[in-house]
C-alpha cells in the first residue's frame, strides 16, 4: 500500500494555534521549523518566565498556557508570517506584533488579558527557536517531536463512539489517510523514511483533556478522553516522530518503512 502526507499543520504557539502548510522544513534535533517557537508563561513572574524560555529543563506545563489549563484561548488562533505573529478570532486579526521587540511582546499579552481576564496572570510570551515548546521538552526522555495522526484511526474512533470527532482536536503535524487504524502503532521504534529524510517513532501519543474542546470554541462537552480509554483501554492518538537528518517534508510525500 502506497502511503503518503495528506496534510501538513504547524503550531507557532504552543497548543493556542493550528496552522495548515504546504510543506516544511525539518531539522535533526530540532524538530518541525517554526513549530512552537513561542509560548505563553502562566502565573509566574518576569524572570522566572525568562528562565522557563531559555532552558527546557525549567518548563513546567501548569506555568505554561496551554488549553488543558486555559480552553477559553481554543476560540483564537496565531498565525506566524513574514516575523508577524497575528491574533486572530474568526479569521479576523485582533493583534499584530513583532515578536523580537519586547515592549509588543507586553501588548499582545496585555491584550489576551483583555479578551480573557480568567487567565492567571501575569502571562509573558515567550521565544526559542532552539528549544522549541514541544511538549516531549517537559519529560525525562527529551526530543524535539513531530506528530503523526492517521486520519483512519480517528475515522475508528469516530464510528465506535457514534460520535463527530474533528482531526483538528489532535493538533497532529502529519496527518495520513492511506493506514489502516491503528496500524501505526506497530510502527513504534522503527525508522520510516518522507521525502527520503528518515525518522525514528518513538513513541504513542497520550492525550489530555485538550482534544474535549470543540477546534474553534471553548466547547468542551464531549468527554473524548474518556472515551479513548473506554474504547481502547489507553489515552493515546497518534504518534511522535524524531527527526534523524534535515530535509524537507511536502504535502504528498510518499512514507516508507525502512525497517
Amino acid at each position: 500500500m502506497s502511503i503518503s502526507i495528506s496534510s501538513i499543520y504547524y503550531c507557532p504557539v504552543k497548543t493556542l494555534s493550528f496552522q495548515s502548510i504546504e510543506s516544511c522544513y525539518v531539522k535533526k534535533e530540532l524538530g518541525m521549523i517554526n513549530d512552537r517557537i513561542f509560548a505563553f508563561s502562566r502565573g509566574v513572574d518576569f524572570e522566572k518566565a525568562k528562565s522557563m524560555e531559555k532552558n527546557p529543563n525549567e518548563r513546567k506545563l501548569i506555568n505554561l498556557l496551554t488549553l488543558k489549563n486555559s480552553p477559553a484561548l481554543n476560540k483564537y488562533n496565531f498565525t506566524y508570517v513574514q516575523d508577524k505573529l497575528i491574533l486572530k478570532q474568526h479569521n479576523k486579526e485582533i493583534i499584530s506584533i513583532s515578536p523580537d521587540i519586547n515592549e509588543e511582546r507586553i501588548k499582545l499579552s496585555e491584550k489576551l488579558i483583555e479578551l480573557e481576564s480568567s487567565l492567571a496572570k501575569p502571562i509573558f510570551l515567550l521565544k526559542n527557536i532552539e528549544f522549541p515548546f514541544f511538549d516531549t521538552t517537559h519529560s525525562n526522555n527529551i526530543f524535539n517531536s513531530i506528530s503523526l495522526i492517521n486520519l483512519n484511526t480517528v475515522k475508528d474512533f469516530e464510528k465506535k463512539i457514534d460520535k463527530k470527532v474533528e482531526f483538528e482536536r489532535f493538533r497532529g503535524n502529519f496527518y495520513i489517510n492511506e493506514l489502516e487504524a491503528g496500524e501505526e502503532r506497530n510502527w513504534i521504534g522503527k525508522i520510516i523514511k518522507i521525502n527520503n529524510v528518515s525518522f525514528r517513532v518513538e513513541k504513542d501519543i497520550p492525550r489530555c483533556v485538550a482534544i474535549n474542546l470543540k477546534p474553534k470554541t471553548d466547547d468542551n462537552s464531549l468527554n473524548l478522553l474518556q472515551s479513548l480509554k473506554k474504547t481502547y483501554n489507553h489515552f493515546d492518538m497518534g504518534i511522535y516522530l524524531n527527526a534523524l537528518e534535515d530535509g524537507k517534508i511536502s504535502v504528498g510525500d510518499k512514507i516508507q518503512l525502512s525497517q
